[in-house]
């Protein structure tokens, strides 16, 4: 059951941060050096590999990555699957906000 990929850009994320669950899908040192307040942190291949322990098929999840490349890859793959998602462009890279650390 293929879904749908949703796409935001990052642009767009400041009104939307509590709002939405959004999953960093960078390395743990990439996402140590800064990341979009509320994102938790699983990296692309722990995400994939694992994809019932972190995600709920009934829910909807943004995935961003650093410029949206790997964000943009690791969507297709899991609306494949059947997971409802949406792709942030542009990735943290853009995110006009303060970056946490």
């Amino acid at each position: 059951m293929n879904q749908t990929i949703g796409r935001v850009s990052a642009f767009q994320l400041p009104e939307m941060i509590g709002k939405i669950k959004l999953i960093d899908i960078r390395e743990t040192y990439e996402y140590e050096r800064g990341f979009v307040p509320t994102a938790v942190n699983i990296p692309a291949n722990t995400l994939l590999n694992n994809v019932k322990s972190y995600m709920n098929p009934e829910e909807e999840y943004h995935i961003i990555c650093q410029s949206g490349g790997r964000s943009g890859q690791a969507s297709r793959i899991l609306a494949e699957m059947g997971y409802k998602v949406v792709d942030v462009a542009g990735g943290t890279g853009n995110y006009p906000g303060p970056l946490h650390r």
